[in-house]
């Protein structure tokens, strides 16, 4: 017999009502940890997916990177030595090393001598490329001086001295190979592709006991530069 508010006389709740109570909380706790489970494993194959993607992209970009050498070296090796010039397979650079032949000292303008080097050389590189260009992201012709500056001591005169410098020579350089009549048809991609950049001394060729390379350091270089990274950053942030 219960009394009138529905308790047994004993004044306990009724226990079949509780466990009723303590199933439904454990059938949602169960249900929750679920759906976090379904969406860890969502999110972790993603990030697996992401990680493909970018090793992908890797290995494409390796490939791609020793294509694009193997090409310039099979056509520029046996002008190498008698230019002065090497090829960087990691940077995808052909530095061209001797600026005192380049250009007198303390001025921009080609030498007659190296205006031949560059009518032999630049309309046989945007040749080289020319099957590349779709993973070209850029193509730097780059200005380098070593770090001294006549007989000036001040280091930010020097500096700025040779930024000043090695940008005029850089620009100098663009300026006279795409006036080139060889290279006319490349033109229009030049203008979005091709940048002079000048980098003063701030990235010296140092000799093997660690004293800057005086000669080396002043040079003209024309390096490469793939869309490889810029891939890789649009599909980070298409994950986010």
């Amino acid at each position: 017999m219960s009394t009138r508010s529905g308790f047994p006389r004993s004044g306990l709740p009724n226990r079949g009502e509780g466990e009723s109570s303590w199933i439904s909380v454990s059938d949602l706790m169960a249900g929750l940890m679920m759906v976090f489970l379904c969406i860890a494993v969502a999110m972790m194959r993603s990030v697996m997916i992401e990680r493909e993607k970018i090793r992908t992209i890797a290995m494409s970009y390796k490939e791609n990177q020793l294509a694009i050498y193997e090409s310039l070296q099979n056509e520029f090796a046996p002008d190498l030595a008698r230019w002065g010039a090497t090829i960087d397979r990691d940077t995808l650079t052909v530095a061209f090393n001797n600026s005192d032949a380049m250009f007198d000292t303390g001025e921009a303008a080609l030498t007659a001598s190296y205006q031949v080097v560059f009518e032999q050389f630049f309309p046989r590189y945007m040749n080289v490329l020319a099957p590349f260009k779709g993973s070209v992201e850029a193509v730097r012709i780059e200005g380098h001086t070593s770090s001294g500056w006549g007989q000036t001591s001040d280091r930010n005169d020097m500096y700025f001295n040779n930024l000043r410098l090695s940008q005029d020579r850089a620009r100098s350089v663009l300026r006279f190979v795409y006036t080139l009549d060889e290279v006319a048809t490349h033109h229009a991609w030049m203008m979005q592709n091709v940048a002079a950049v000048g980098y003063s001394s701030s990235r010296p060729i140092y000799n093997a006991d660690g004293s800057e390379n005086i000669e080396q350091s002043k040079r003209v270089a024309f390096r490469v530069i793939t869309n490889s990274e810029t891939k890789i950053h649009s599909i980070l942030e298409e994950s986010f």
